[in-house]
């Protein structure tokens, strides 16, 4: 009897392989799902694949990062720092553009954004330097500005970081608030819903 030789581990060309492979490093896909949004793309070339290879190579070669709130668009200043209807008298500081997003989708927001590009972790090495601190201080400083929300996550490193921030906002005529009712303790903004977000910014409360 001739021995079966062993299956080989790959189910597809190398180029197909290597699309799973770069969609598994997605967030919120594994491998399984990696290899099922594959497959649907490959059937779907035409209709999705393509226009979507064009989109991704488009974005890539014209996406830039805002160098007054630390959004990424399309242009810089963003779409947001240049719209004439947003408040300048109200900052709304964030950790990561996710978040941004997810404020914003809220329809809350009526003023400005700043994005520190994380928050304050001495596990992962993260420092003040490492943040858009002085940046928002810059922003903060400006007479227009009225009051600074600070919409960070209630995690340990989200409030480190909001109590941080607050010190350094003391000698400037501004008043400084954070997120209220709605956010629960370890919750992060990015994973709530459009209607808890809302009723974070308006109840939000001295800090």
């Amino acid at each position: 009897m001739t021995p079966q030789r062993p299956m080989s581990k790959s189910i597809a060309g190398p180029e197909i392989e290597r699309l799973i492979q770069l969609l598994a490093k997605l967030p919120g896909l594994g491998p399984r799902s990696a290899r099922r949004a594959a497959l649907h793309l490959v059937k779907k070339r035409e209709q999705l694949l393509g226009p979507l290879s064009e989109a991704m190579a488009v974005a890539r070669e014209r996406i830039v990062v805002c160098s007054t709130c630390g959004n990424v668009d399309t242009s810089d200043p963003c779409g947001l720092c240049r719209d004439p209807r947003r408040d300048d008298g109200l900052i709304v500081v964030v950790a990561d553009i996710a978040d941004l997003w997810a404020l914003e989708r809220s329809g809350a927001v009526g003023g400005r954004y700043h994005v520190l590009g994380g928050v304050l972790s001495a596990l992962d090495g993260i420092r003040p330097e490492n943040l858009s601190l002085d940046a928002l201080v810059a922003r903060a400083s400006d007479p227009a500005v009225k009051e600074v929300i600070l919409a960070l996550n209630a995690t340990v490193e989200g409030q480190t970081t909001a109590h941080f921030i607050t010190d350094l906002l003391t000698h400037l005529q501004v008043k400084v608030t954070k997120l209220a009712h709605g956010v629960p303790v370890g919750g992060e903004l990015d994973y709530l819903d459009d209607g808890t977000l809302a009723a974070a910014i308006r109840q939000r409360t001295g800090f």
